[in-house]
């Protein structure tokens, strides 16, 4: 265990934790220490002063006074970099707790990123502000999203703008970037994102693209339910391509019975591009159930224009339902069929089980229980869907273009338990990868990827985020029907120099600070 020599460090007691805050330097010693790059460790110290890193390396002597915590045994790493979250519930909240973001923190997380699969507000100056008046537990920077975007200026409607329309959203992107954004975020697969063509994203892309930023994307297909995923992805490259941005494909994947095994040939469509000159990086979370809504899962794209208003009055013509119920079907073979759909909206009769098990105690067809939970009201119905094959997993996990995510959203222990499900499954079960590469993927390959400049390595000058990890007892608790259960084994963690976690438990300092791009000088009003 991590033991901290100073009497007035006592884990859950706040005051005294920030008490010994005040101006003191931390010493983190005798642990193996993985710097963020992908190498061997070296067993020193990681000194800590205010809220940088000052040194590290072997054994050194130290002021008195100073805090020691005792790291003999420990794996000492950068704090870890979410890049693809969905937090909400805690940045939005005005509990203590919430905000301390806590399934995050307990992960050894430090940074996340907010608005992604195109759900980023353009007025980043009010989310980050937000979050530094209010205080939270990790950092975080954020996207502008597509949805948004088009919301503001088409509404739910499946159609392309007009000239002005298009206008008025490109200012929309421009300002969210000259605001600190690190991109333009989009979630294709989904209504209303889905209802537009290339020549549009391209477009809005290249007021990213001029502004530093990246292309995140949720891509069209991730699977066969439109135009399959090789020309999906081959989409994405021709965003980048021709809005002259890099490209990063969120939580690549092949999903579904249709391509599972077909991850090479993505992978090899990548590298071509890449060989070519495309900047093109992708996060992923090593789960083999993706999680998402019965909507986005079975609705056809089409019967969700206008919103759930005009979804609804489909459901009500006989002829419309009936030609809406004919393509679910098809999208729930391509998801594997009703056993492979796991609900997880807690509070419902059906929570935690799966559709084929919902329809039978219904005595209804799959299809009519799921159309049935979409039409009472809660028309996302939260599920996990078992459609990912672990050999496609582990393809995309080697590549060195790919970092860790989470894609931690409600219903789906990826939210609480993502790194160290990647830890104790694909480095120590499996062998896929070995320790450090976990580390980098976790790290430094992630903030180099989006310019964070001095965070994700242990470096003299760079910002003071900082996880101590018990090798044995770093796991996952959470599950697929209990996913809200916290991950165990971080022994410390500090954020920005402050002690976020000790000896394994919390200390309710809230230390996360706002991250925002700069745009390239003279491409935002002064």
């Amino acid at each position: 265990m991590v033991a901290v020599l100073v009497s007035l460090a006592v884990a859950g007691n706040t005051s005294n934790v920030a008490a010994a805050e005040k101006s003191q330097m931390i010493v983190i010693r005798g642990g193996a220490i993985y710097d963020g790059e992908a190498q061997a460790p070296v067993i020193g110290d990681v000194v800590i002063d205010g809220d940088e890193i000052t040194y590290v390396g072997p054994r050194r002597k130290v002021p008195r006074g100073a805090r020691i915590i005792n790291a003999k045994g420990m794996i000492v790493s950068p704090g870890f970099i979410d890049p693809h979250t969905h937090a909400r519930r805690f940045l939005e909240s005005n509990a203590s707790e919430d905000r301390l973001n806590l399934p995050w923190l307990m992960q050894g997380v430090t940074t996340i990123f907010a608005g992604v699969d195109g759900g980023g507000t353009p007025e980043i100056d009010g989310f980050l502000d937000d979050v530094e008046r209010r205080s939270f537990g990790t950092n975080v920077a954020a996207y502008v999203g597509f949805a948004p975007v088009r919301r503001a200026v088409l509404k739910d409607d499946a159609r392309a703008p007009d000239d002005a329309e298009l206008a008025r959203m490109k200012a929309l992107v421009a300002e969210g970037m000259c605001e600190g954004a690190l991109g333009f975020s989009t979630g294709l697969f989904y209504a209303p994102q889905s209802f537009s063509k290339t020549d549009e994203v391209v477009a809005l892309a290249r007021e990213a693209a001029v502004r530093g930023g990246v292309y995140d994307t949720h891509q069209r297909d991730e699977a066969t339910y439109t135009i399959g995923v090789s020309k999906s992805v081959e989409e994405a490259l021709t965003i980048g391509r021709e809005a002259g941005i890099p490209v990063h494909f969120a939580h690549i994947k092949v999903l579904g019975v249709d391509v599972q095994g077909k991850a090479g040939e993505i992978i090899d469509q990548i590298k071509r591009a890449r060989a070519d000159g495309v900047q093109v990086t992708a996060d992923q979370y090593p789960w083999d159930a993706s999680g998402t809504s019965l909507q986005a899962a079975l609705l056809p794209g089409w019967a969700q224009d206008g919103g759930r208003e005009a979804l609804l009055r489909r459901f009500d013509s006989p002829a419309t339902r009936e030609k809406i119920e004919a393509e679910m079907k098809e999208n729930l073979r391509r998801r594997g069929g009703a056993h492979a759909l796991l609900l997880t909206d807690p509070g419902h009769e059906w929570t935690a089980k799966r559709l084929d098990e919902i329809a039978k105690s219904w005595s209804v067809d799959p299809i009519v229980a799921a159309v049935r939970i979409i039409q009472d009201g809660d028309h996302s119905g939260k599920l996990v869907s078992f459609n990912m094959a672990e050999t496609d997993i582990a393809a995309f996990m080697k590549q060195p273009w790919v970092v860790t995510s989470s894609d931690g959203s409600e219903g789906h222990p990826r939210m609480y338990a993502t790194f160290p499900q990647k830890y104790a499954r694909y480095v120590n079960e499996l062998d896929v990868i070995d320790l450090a590469t976990f580390i980098n993927g976790s790290t430094g390959r992630t903030a180099d990827m989006f310019g964070l400049s001095d965070r994700g390595h242990l470096k003299p000058g760079y910002k003071a985020d900082v996880v101590v990890l018990d090798p044995v007892k770093y796991r996952p608790v959470a599950t697929y029907v209990q996913p809200r259960e916290l991950a165990v084994g971080v022994q410390a963690l500090f954020v920005n120099g402050k002690t976020a976690i000790l000896d394994g438990k919390p200390t309710g300092i809230a230390a996360g600070r706002a991250i925002r791009h700069r745009p390239p000088p003279g491409t935002c009003p002064p």
